[in-house]
């Protein structure tokens, strides 16, 4: 149960730290990421940035769990 608990406090840490720096560099656009426009509606559709993501948290998960 104590190793549930900080798996836990390791995601709520990481997700503090990401969600702090969306917010100081605002909203990041790669180029692979779409934006649909057609009258009112807008999409956003994070291609680029979902991959770069996916392949950050990736690495972070897998050296922490190595170290267990």
């Amino acid at each position: 149960m104590a190793d549930a608990g900080r798996v836990l406090l390791i995601f709520g840490v990481l997700l503090v730290v990401i969600g702090g720096a969306l917010m100081l560099f605002g909203r990041f656009h790669l180029p692979g990421d779409l934006t649909l426009r057609s009258g009112n509606a807008t999409v956003y559709i994070p291609i680029a940035t979902s991959i770069v993501l996916s392949i950050v948290l990736t690495v972070v998960l897998n050296l922490v769990f190595r170290h267990r």
